[in-house]
């Protein structure tokens, strides 16, 4: 979600729907989380976590409060004497994350905050993210690369490009329906073709091989060659070289059927997908305003 941005026709910020102008950015009610945490590693996860509250001057019994409700809130209770040496990385992302929220900003930005996590820790952290984000009910702008991030935390996206919003929309929509090249190559695998004048793209797992004798009602089907196999686990990626020009890429599951069953380098297959499958995509920016 895009929770912050400039009216160019009135010369006003808004912020979470409120008129910030004239406001000092370090005045306004936005805390960031940054890439890298930076903890202060002289002090306790409790002095780091009730550093903003102090420097706001709060009461010191308010502070204490805030503080042990925020450790509370990202699953850290009694972590307060430790110091942030003394804990794993999501662990210190959880303590920058408290340190944010603990102030009861507005708006959160998170700059990547997961990027220096390993894979498994990250999709644990995601989990964490979304259900914390929903209990303080905070908006989050999440600023990420990776685009299988994006899809899973996010309500709503924005694709930029040289500074300019090419895309904002809900991650279904973003993915199935992109409203140009840029987006549907930028999120996912994306797989654009030409054909009779028009443009579109289909999704590698909506493509699927036709077998012999399988039947093709309601789907667009093309002969090709099978000229990439790789193995990925529980898919196997396949490149299909099209008789009509272009290439395709496509993703079948790994179900454990027969040898022989499943196409190899060099076969020559058919390829099909449903129409509405396929999504008319244009090379031009489209600029899209932000939807409350």
């Amino acid at each position: 979600m895009i929770a912050g941005f400039e009216d160019p026709t009135s010369g006003t910020i808004e912020l979470a729907g409120e008129d910030v102008s004239g406001v000092p950015p370090y005045e306004r009610a936005v805390n960031t989380v940054f890439q890298d945490y930076a903890l202060f590693p002289h002090m306790t996860v409790a002095d780091n976590v009730g550093y903003g509250l102090k420097v706001a001057k709060v009461d010191k019994a308010e502070r204490a409060r805030r503080r042990d409700e925020a450790l509370e809130m990202v699953r850290l209770p009694g972590y307060g004497d430790r110091k942030p040496g003394e804990l794993s990385g999501g662990q210190r992302q959880r303590v920058a994350l408290a340190r944010a929220i603990v102030n009861r900003p507005k708006v959160l930005l998170l700059d990547e905050p997961l990027g220096a996590l390993d894979l498994k820790l990250r999709e644990q952290m995601q989990t964490e993210l979304k259900s914390i984000q929903g209990e303080v009910g905070i908006t989050f702008v999440y600023v990420t690369h990776d685009q299988d991030e994006a899809l899973t935390m996010s309500d709503r996206i924005a694709v930029f490009k040289e500074g300019r919003i090419e895309q904002v929309s809900t991650p279904e929509d973003l993915y199935e329906h992109p409203v140009n090249e840029f987006v549907a190559d930028f999120v996912g695998t994306s797989n654009v073709l030409e054909r009779g004048g028009e443009r579109f793209t289909v999704r590698p797992e909506k493509i699927e091989v036709i077998g012999p004798g399988q039947a093709t009602d309601g789907l667009v089907t093309e002969p090709g060659r099978v000229t990439e196999v790789a193995y990925a686990g529980a898919v196997t990626r396949y490149t299909v070289e099209l008789d009509a020009g272009g290439a395709l890429t496509l993703v079948r599951q790994n179900v454990g059927e027969a040898p022989g069953a499943v196409p190899a380098k060099g076969d020559e297959v058919t390829v099909g997908w449903r129409p509405q499958h396929a999504a008319t995509v244009a090379g031009a920016t489209k600029k899209e305003e932000v939807a409350p």
